[in-house]
């Protein structure tokens, strides 16, 4: 794995964890649902886009 793939891989890997720690503790006293869920779609949006970013020059020589 080259390291320009892992530093991606590693970003992907710290949104994620944030997906799951954000909602327990800053938004702990948000009672509406729609605040994890606004969330989420962020932290979905900003994967995708990375994943773009990760794979667009995979098979380019």
């Amino acid at each position: 794995m080259k390291t320009n793939e892992l530093t991606w891989a590693l970003l992907i890997l710290f949104i994620v964890l944030l997906a799951f720690i954000l909602p327990y503790t800053l938004l702990t006293n948000v009672t509406k649902w729609y605040g994890s869920f606004l969330l989420w779609i962020v932290l979905a949006l900003i994967t995708i886009i990375m994943n773009y970013f990760l794979t667009k020059n995979w098979g380019k020589k």
